[in-house]
């Protein structure tokens, strides 16, 4: 351990000792000499639960706000934070939509670690959304519309959030309307392949009472045969204002989608259809005073799953005699309330129960078998957890944190999982941070029960993230960098592997992780009207995986003046594995993206949007290449 930390903390060293006059003065703070104000930096949520700046959380979280997310003129979430966020990459195979199962893109790695594996995490407003059964998030759900800002904590974040977030978590805070008024805006465009995508959105604030109420459709033919794709969605929101300390919201979420996918270019497959319709809700009850605050909310997550795999005519096949179906889902209490004893501390205590799981089945429709089905798995499991999360301030200058939870599961036993901190707040807005954090995944109802090679004795898995972190912010906040250095030891990772007592193939715990890399970050606003940014990540993998390149810079650039608003990228991946082990395959690309849009009037906006302008050739699911150069076009609507 001593020998792969070591260069961890030289790295470091090196990039400290840059700064050693800012150091010194450092220690000059501490001694009682004059230092530079105290910046105020970002509120964010999802490290604590509470809203909190940014600069005493012991991990690093990057905030996508609302402004970003419109400007990217994307349907869904997931391209800008592909961009914004260094470490996380997002997996595709057309201009729109993701899909499930066999041939679905939407895969999210951070680090090296996926979502598909239920490694990562997706959260609204702190509630998990995955699928009960799969345990992975469902990638076609997360709409633009949803989202006031999205915080990517890039790290472990088992302590508040439990199994499936041990190697980060990306919460979706979901829109609200702040001024008094009635707003609506309806997003229309269309463009390559016959793709359309609208949006209508209501907003409304009448003293205490609040609503947003949201639907959406989006659809397209697709870049290649039998890959069309379609999707309904609906999003509503209301809050109410109690008192001036307690406050109501509730929401519900629905999304429906058909998707085709046409199999590899070298095998095209017919008949693989799916129809997918996913659903949540959520209840809170909200306290906010000066020392203290917290929450009490209930959530519930559902899913139908309908899915035809189709056939390869080119291998022999014949249509599929059955159909795979499925019901999942997840219930669960939150309970969380933080509070500060005394100046500088601030002690967050919560509750967690999870249930979810469902029933999978094949339903026959031809052949033999036909009018029968056969279960594949009806189970449901239970997570119950406490935790607490400590935070002191000592002086201006250091802030400690501190946090540990104890994970019950009714099926696998207890589980302990520590994390700790330590921030300086430096003079000339330096700051410095280095943590250590657990993270863990229970195993997933598919890994134990479905398919060849389910096994239901599995543990689970467990990693160590340790992480050191340097930002500073110059020229009266105009710029703004940072550097990140990680390494993660991982172990108990299911992999499929020969059977040790048998034939075929069997899930077992021999998996390792040993990830260790860099996040870079900077952004300089030149000129009011000029603003630029870029962010790197290198990711060294000891053993590769899918949707996790080594290599990821994106450089982009904003001008806003008047009427217009132009906005342009270049994003470059390198020795991204598209397939592993012996005959593996990498890819390298870079890709152009460029938006504009000019304001008519005070109620009519028109903007055009390109992708892959320098018509790229490229794949990033294997066997499936990604569209070249397209183009949207459409108009914003603001009443």
């Amino acid at each position: 351990m001593r020998k792969k930390l070591l260069p961890l903390f030289l790295c470091f060293a090196g990039i400290a000792s840059a700064q050693t006059d800012s150091l010194y003065n450092s220690y000059l703070a501490m001694a009682g000499k004059p230092s530079d104000p105290i910046h105020i930096g970002e509120v964010v949520v999802t490290g604590t639960r509470n809203e909190t700046d940014v600069r005493h959380l012991p991990l690093t979280v990057s905030v996508i706000d609302r402004q970003e997310i419109e400007q990217s003129m994307q349907p869904s979430i997931l391209p800008v934070l592909t961009q914004q966020v260094p470490g996380l990459f997002i997996t595709s195979r057309g201009i729109m939509g993701y899909g499930v199962s066999n041939g679905a893109a939407g895969g999210i790695a951070l680090r090296g670690l996926s979502g598909g594996s239920g490694r990562l995490m997706v959260l609204i407003d702190g509630h998990p959304q995955y699928a009960g059964i799969f345990g992975h998030p469902i990638s076609d759900a997360y709409q633009s519309f949803l989202a006031e800002r999205v915080e990517v904590l890039r790290g472990p974040a088992s302590v508040l959030y439990g199994s499936n977030a041990m190697g980060g978590v990306i919460n979706i805070v979901t829109r609200r309307m702040r001024e008094e008024g009635v707003k609506t805006n309806v997003n229309l465009g269309y463009g390559s392949f016959n793709t359309l995508q609208s949006e209508v959105t209501n907003r409304i604030r009448k003293g205490k009472f609040t609503s947003l109420i949201s639907a959406s459709y989006n659809r397209t033919d697709g870049h290649r045969s039998d890959m069309g794709f379609e999707q309904y969605d609906g999003y509503a929101k209301l809050g109410y204002e109690v008192t001036n300390n307690w406050n109501l919201r509730g929401d519900v979420n629905v999304t429906h989608f058909n998707a085709s996918y046409p199999g590899p270019v070298r095998a095209p497959l017919l008949d693989g259809d799916q129809s997918i319709t996913r659903g949540m809700t959520s209840f809170a009850v909200e306290n906010k005073y000066e020392k203290t605050s917290g929450a009490a909310s209930f959530f519930y997550n559902w899913g139908n799953h309908w899915i035809n795999d189709g056939y390869t005519p080119s291998k022999g096949e014949s249509p599929q005699d059955s159909r795979f179906l499925s019901f999942d889902n997840m219930m669960g209490v939150s309970l969380y309330q933080s509070t500060q004893f005394f100046p500088g501390n601030r002690i967050t205590m919560g509750f967690d129960w999870f249930r979810y799981g469902g029933h999978a089945w094949n339903k026959f429709v031809s052949g033999e078998k036909a009018g029968t089905t056969s279960d594949l798995v009806n189970k449901h499991e239970d997570e119950l957890a406490g935790y607490i999360d400590f935070r002191q301030n000592i002086r201006h200058w250091l802030t400690l944190n501190a946090g540990v939870r104890l994970d019950y599961h009714s099926r696998v036993g207890t589980e302990w999982v520590p994390q700790a901190g330590v921030s300086f707040h430096l003079p000339h807005t330096i700051e410095l941070k280095a943590s250590a954090a657990k993270g863990f995944r229970y195993p997933i109802l598919r890994e134990m029960y479905m398919f060849p090679p389910q096994n239901p004795n599995l543990k689970p898995e467990s990693m160590w993230n340790y992480e050191l972190a340097f930002a500073q912010r110059l020229l009266d906040n105009r710029l703004s960098y940072g550097v990140n250095l990680f390494y993660i030891d991982g172990k108990n990772l299911i992999v499929t592997l020969p059977n040790p007592n048998g034939s075929g193939m069997l899930n077992q715990n021999t998996g390792k992780i040993d990830n260790c890399g860099v996040e870079t970050e900077v952004a300089y606003r030149i000129a009011p009207h000029w603003s630029v940014e870029a962010n790197y990540s290198y990711l060294h993998m000891e053993n590769p995986v899918v949707g996790a390149p080594e290599h990821k810079l994106y450089v982009g650039g904003q001008y806003t003046h008047k009427q217009w608003t132009v906005s342009t990228g270049v994003q470059y991946i390198d020795n991204l594995y598209t397939v592993t082990g012996n005959n593996s395959q990498t890819e390298e690309f870079v890709l152009w993206n460029l938006n504009v849009s000019y304001r008519v009037n005070r109620w009519l906006d028109v903007w055009a949007r390109g992708d892959n302008l320098l018509a790229q050739r490229y794949e990033i699911n294997a066997g499936y290449p990604m569209p070249r150069a397209t183009v949207m076009a459409g108009v914003n609507l603001n009443f």
